[in-house]
């Protein structure tokens, strides 16, 4: 049986494009999270806003403040769903990436416990071998 995994190199590109995966995720991740964040601050932020109305002008300019607001929030929204939808696909990517990976994983691993088992039957093998010489040897000493 050959001592390297025949394998390996696949191995090794499946567990760098795991690797690289499991760091779009998080990147991803990351900006959901931002998104999220921001969304829930103006949220806050617009109902936290009471402003005294004392005339017309200041009942339109709280009027087009609040269009404005709600056009941001509009926009917040969106963005959150952007990447809530790129956090769901980098995370289906990291899946599949672990999952090709894994079947590779485990035949690597099986292999170097079918190598170990060669090599202690091996051993055993000349052990037993020493053994046999040392008692023969010894059974020819008590008969002489």
């Amino acid at each position: 049986m050959s001592r390297q995994f025949s394998l390996a190199g696949l191995l090794r590109l499946r567990q760098i494009q795991q690797d690289q995966a499991a760091s779009g995720l998080a990147r991803a991740r990351s900006r959901s999270t931002s998104a999220r964040a921001r969304e829930a601050s103006a949220r806050r932020q617009l109902a936290d806003t009471d402003p005294d109305i004392v005339s017309s002008a200041s009942m339109r300019a709280v009027a087009a403040a609040r269009s404005a607001s709600h056009s941001m929030l509009a926009d917040l929204q969106t963005l959150s769903r952007m990447a809530e939808a790129d956090e769901t696909a980098a995370r289906e990517e990291f899946i599949a990436a672990r999952t090709r990976s894994v079947g590779l994983e485990k035949l690597a691993a099986r292999h170097h416990a079918e190598v170990a088992s060669e090599e202690l039957r091996a051993e055993q093998s000349a052990l037993d071998e020493i053994s046999s010489i040392i008692w023969h040897r010894d059974e020819q000493q008590v008969r002489s």
